[in-house]
């Protein structure tokens, strides 16, 4: 059995994918601070209810009859992303990007990305020791 099989590795890496998309379209934001009519966009919550709601929702069977039911088959799906339609603060020639902001928000999702991967290694370190190699 491969760890990605587990529900707590695919969980972790859907959240440092989830992660590593913002930090990109944070960062896009950023380099369009200065781009007239440029709308700064982020991607909509990453909800770990709704994950754990989808993962029991959906089976991953195989099947070994033909007359076995395959059930729902997990299918990897891309983070939205949402534009602000009214924004707190514009400058004249229409852009919404506050620096300050969006330098907040990858503040936050680099402390968010750090505490995944300390889950993640906790997590590693309780397999290992359970098999006894420290």
């Amino acid at each position: 059995m491969a760890f990605n099989d587990l529900t707590i590795f695919s969980a972790v890496r859907k959240r440092l994918g989830w992660l590593t998309q913002r930090q990109e379209v944070l960062a896009q934001n950023i380099a369009n601070s200065d781009t007239p009519k440029y709308r700064a966009s982020d991607l909509k919550p990453y909800s770990f209810k709704e994950l754990i709601r989808s993962e029991s929702m959906q089976l991953n069977l195989k099947v070994s009859e033909p007359d076995h039911l395959p059930g729902r088959r997990k299918r990897i799906r891309d983070f939205s992303e949402v534009t602000d339609r009214r924004p707190y603060e514009t400058s004249p020639d229409g852009n919404s990007v506050i620096i300050e902001e969006q330098m907040a928000k990858i503040n936050e999702t680099q402390m968010n990305h750090k505490l995944t991967t300390s889950i993640y290694k906790k997590h590693l370190l309780m397999f290992k020791m359970a098999l006894g190699r420290q």
